[in-house]
């Protein structure tokens, strides 16, 4: 029992110690980078929990990421609409549903004045960050959730990061069934990988990219059912469309994706948690 309570007092520290680190070191620093970009994604094979059938998705993005020697920032917001098989409140229509994600990394090669590297690691950092989410169906889910923990970085072309992330999340459901209008799930870990990788074929240029998340259970849902281990894998191989008709690279990107997604939000014996779809992307680089 001590060592349960000494752990989570040690991770709520974390937490809060990372945003204080976000707070303090991003908005002063001058920026030695920046890429900024709007996307879209398209998908008919996606799923939601308790709707049986398959789902049609219009995503439109809104991304940007920026950093200097001290560390990194990384804005997302997902806009995405679904057609009439995942209806908004009192509708027939499709719902909407807004996701956005921040994280700040913070060097510690900067903070302790000394190399981090060892092996294909060039960097260990500090990562911090928050995930919201509003959706207008009749479940009304409205997430808010702070990550905190530390992140490797390789020495790769592009980028790879592979962070261990703690995770407190609290959530809502509007449904009368549920035995629980607001509910904070326990805490869990988070197994996050994220990529960006160029290359070239044949002389075309392409960048495969991505994240990878795996999710410990957390606790009871709202209806006191136990929650299951998640698994989301959300990857794209991308042309660089902008370098091969105007020269100009990482401006436009087009190609095919995939998303698999089991036990989606954690829900198991239920339809519509595992998804494997099919997606097109598009991005423009400003």
């Amino acid at each position: 029992m001590y060592v349960q309570q000494l752990q989570k007092t040690y991770c709520k520290a974390l937490l809060i110690t990372a945003g204080a680190m976000s707070l303090i070191s991003s908005p002063a620093q001058a920026k030695d980078w920046s890429d900024t970009f709007i996307g879209f994604r398209y998908g008919t094979d996606f799923t939601e929990p308790s709707i049986r059938g398959k789902v049609q998705k219009e995503i439109y993005q809104l991304g940007h990421a920026s950093g200097n020697e001290t560390g990194s920032n990384f804005f997302n917001l997902d806009v995405l609409k679904s057609d009439s098989n995942d209806p908004k409140k009192d509708s027939d229509s499709g719902a909407t549903e807004a996701y956005l994600v921040y994280r700040h990394q913070l060097f510690l090669s900067q903070v302790f004045e000394r190399s981090m590297a060892f092996g294909p690691v060039k960097e260990v950092a500090l990562s911090g960050g928050v995930e919201l989410n509003y959706k207008n169906t009749e479940f009304a889910t409205r997430k808010r959730m702070l990550v905190a923990g530390p992140t490797l970085k390789f020495d790769v072309p592009g980028y790879l990061d592979i962070s261990l992330l703690y995770a407190m999340e609290w959530n809502h459901c509007g449904l009368n069934a549920c035995q629980a209008e607001n509910i904070q799930f326990a805490p869990y870990y988070v197994l996050h990988m994220v990529w960006g990788i160029p290359f070239q074929v044949a002389g075309v240029p392409l960048k495969f990219q991505g994240f990878a998340s795996y999710k410990t259970e957390k606790g009871k849902d709202y209806f006191k059912q136990d929650t299951a281990e998640e698994s989301l894998v959300r990857a794209s191989l991308m042309v660089d469309v902008g370098q091969l008709a105007w020269g100009r690279k990482n401006t436009l990107l087009v190609g095919p994706g995939y998303e698999y997604w089991k036990h989606k939000y954690g829900a198991i014996n239920k339809p519509g948690t595992d998804t494997h779809a099919p997606t097109f992307h598009l991005e423009w680089h400003f």
